[in-house]
């Protein structure tokens, strides 16, 4: 992980700002979503960006099926074992 020397204090309501510089260079707009993860004793957010509900990847075109999205390889691999 690489540090921003930028430090925030948490507000009563338990929010942070993210800074514009950090927002600009991420390409996070008002209103995009942020995944939050806990590792070890760190807090790690990230743009949120959907992936595979099988296989995870976010490189796929996506395709939803019943409320899940698959990626164009899981659905080929699928297809495959049903032959």
């Amino acid at each position: 992980m690489k540090a921003t020397g930028i430090v925030r204090k948490v507000d009563e309501l338990g929010r942070i700002v993210l800074p514009m510089e950090l927002r600009k260079t991420l390409n996070i707009q008002e209103k995009d979503p942020v995944e939050i993860f806990v590792n070890g004793s760190d807090i790690v957010l990230r743009k949120y960006e959907p992936g595979c509900d099988l296989c995870g990847s976010i490189d796929d075109e996506l395709k939803m099926h019943r409320g899940k999205s698959i990626c164009v390889t899981c659905i080929n691999t699928l297809k495959g074992m049903v032959k």
